[in-house]
């Protein structure tokens, strides 16, 4: 399977994030996530595993009880069901992986 990326969708989620799924099948899935300075990804949680690699910019990240910033080549581990979020300190885009697929992203 091959995705272009100028053959996705670019949602805007409000408040300064824009999500685009790059990939996906029954097993995991691939997702852009733009972020503007400030923006913020709310704290919550799911029963997917999820990873964040951070493509650029700058992020204040809570996992769990953690809070630590992050920049360009860190990655994040999130279990599933274990609460979530971030701030964007500089402008960047995070690529998350999740299996499964998140269902919910597909039927926005």
């Amino acid at each position: 399977m091959f995705i272009f990326h100028k053959e996705t969708r670019l949602e805007d989620l409000g408040n300064g994030v824009t999500r685009r799924i790059l990939a996906h099948d029954g097993k995991m899935m691939a997702v852009e996530v733009n972020f503007e300075q400030g923006a913020i990804g709310p704290m919550h949680n799911h029963p997917h595993e999820q990873l964040t690699y951070v493509l650029s910019g700058e992020f204040e990240f809570t996992i769990g009880d953690e809070k630590h910033v992050v920049t360009a080549g860190d990655t994040l581990y999130k279990e599933p069901h274990v609460m979530h979020g971030c701030v964007c300190l500089k402008p960047g885009t995070l690529l998350d992986t999740f299996t499964p697929v998140r269902e919910d992203f597909l039927k926005s």
